[in-house]
């Protein structure tokens, strides 16, 4: 096992994660946000507008966060809850390893 940030052991890359029954549904997801990048580097490649370019970058940005926002939730449900149910200072570590994910997503 490796340990996070937060210093707490990481689950075993085949350890089942809270988006794991959400996993198609976010592959399909960024696979959308991937093909809005590409239109950007299209856009400016092709010269376009930079106001028209600064659109679909805020565009792309917000479907970034959209998407961490979700995964940050599977997190809390999942992992966070499971540390719970376990007690002992696991819930405190997982609290700090959630805390400080959304401390790095408030500075983007």
């Amino acid at each position: 096992m490796t340990t996070t940030e937060a210093g707490v052991e990481a689950p075993s890359e085949n350890a089942t994660h809270g988006y794991h029954k959400q996993k198609d549904e976010h592959l399909k997801r960024l696979r959308r946000i991937e093909g809005q990048i590409r239109g950007l580097q299209r856009m400016v490649d092709e010269d376009v507008y930079c106001i028209d370019i600064l659109t679909q970058v805020s565009a792309s940005t917000k479907a970034l966060q959209s998407f961490a926002l979700q995964l940050l939730e599977e997190h809390l449900r999942h992992c966070v809850a499971d540390a719970a149910v376990k007690g002992g200072d696991e819930i405190d570590a997982k609290v700090q390893e959630a805390t400080q994910a959304i401390a790095r997503m408030l500075r983007t």
